[in-house]
């Protein structure tokens, strides 16, 4: 696949600070790419890297096969949408879109068929003549993507576009961008720190902390085959049920929670043979792969339980409950009917969890 973005053993240090270390990324040609992790991890300062805003330290990066490390900006062939909109409130947004084209001694006729042609994808047609201050939230967010667009670059990157609005208006938004990618097959990077926005959006996700991509692989691979404990905790709402406890290796792996619970690992896949000597483990479940009722009685494991809470979601349900002496939420459909203090047979089968060193925190 020809790379459209290379990152090559980049890093960043502010002072004594190192924000990125030795990071290598390969974006192939139309990929949309999503780096993705809490506020620091040093997400937001790769794509500005990638930008031109900030200087690396060390290492190169490459788009289109050029060398930019030490590029302006404007000569990078990129387009930036900010958290920010960042629109000049004086100019209607006919010329927020064409500043930049009018700047760079464009022709009329291009600047105005470019700009016709962002407002028709972006449908922003009708809002032309307005000033900024006279647009919603979510119309100045389209006026930013345009500004991009016009440009007609090879790479697009977003800084969190979408965290200054509403629930409702960064779901519609989400899927504008999504549109937007299907139509122009543009190579996109995208920062987020909203793992719904990751899952649904991606091609590949990049999971970052502390400046180091922990894992870069589809939505599906992240979600359902983490490879650590840090990654399985980040992704997915609600977060992953841990139990902590040991795993005995051999013919018929056994996991003992902490409390004397066993649970048999039977059907799981290990990454790496298990350790026939016992190892600390963790054992990661999805809320949803916890199943009550009839449906437990064909798991690997099964156990009684009480409810606590029960949360009514809407199109499901969230309740808590223990299991193994362990806090434990499940995810069920709404039409169950669930109650404080009911009792009930719940289970899971393991080959649908994920399997962890507890002192290296890497999957098993």
């Amino acid at each position: 696949m020809q790379h459209s973005v290379s990152i090559k053993d980049l890093s960043l240090n502010f002072g004594n600070v190192k924000v990125l270390q030795h990071l290598d990324l390969d974006i192939g040609q139309g990929e949309f790419i999503v780096l993705l992790g809490p506020s620091g991890c040093g997400k937001s300062t790769l794509l500005n890297c990638i930008a031109g805003l900030l200087d690396v330290s060390e290492g190169q990066i490459f788009i289109g096969g050029k060398n930019v490390t030490w590029e302006e900006p404007k000569d990078r062939g990129i387009g930036m949408v900010f958290q920010s909109y960042a629109l000049y409130p004086q100019m209607s947004v006919e010329r927020n879109l064409s500043f930049g084209l009018r700047v760079s001694g464009m022709k009329k006729d291009e600047i105005e068929k470019r700009v016709s042609r962002a407002a028709e994808i972006l449908q922003i047609g009708p809002l032309l003549q307005r000033k900024p201050a006279n647009l919603s939230g979510g119309q100045r967010q389209r006026v930013a993507i345009g500004r991009a667009l016009v440009r007609d670059v090879d790479v697009f990157l977003f800084d969190e576009p979408l965290s200054n609005l509403d629930a409702k208006l960064r779901s519609d938004l989400r899927v504008e961008i999504k549109r937007l990618h299907q139509r122009l097959k543009n190579t996109m990077i995208y920062v987020t720190h909203d793992q719904i926005e990751a899952l649904t959006l991606a091609d590949r996700i990049a999971v970052m902390k502390g400046g180091v991509i922990q894992q870069l692989d589809t939505p599906h691979v992240i979600y359902n085959r983490p490879v650590n404990l840090y990654v399985a905790g980040f992704i997915g709402s609600p977060s992953m049920n841990f139990f902590e406890g040991s795993l005995a290796g051999g013919a018929e792996p056994v996991f003992t929670a902490n409390d004397g619970t066993k649970i048999s690992a039977r059907g799981y896949k290990f990454d790496v043979a298990p350790n026939t000597a016992v190892t600390p483990a963790v054992l990661g479940v999805r809320p949803e792969h916890v199943v009550i009722g009839e449906g437990a009685k064909s798991m690997t494991f099964q156990t009684e339980i009480e409810i606590e809470i029960v949360e009514p979601m809407g199109s499901d349900t969230l309740a808590w409950t223990s299991i193994a002496g362990q806090s434990v939420t499940f995810r069920c459909d709404s039409d169950v009917p669930l109650a404080t203090g009911q009792k009930m047979l719940a289970g899971f089968d393991v080959e649908r969890g994920s399997l962890f060193n507890a002192e290296t925190t890497n999957r098993l």
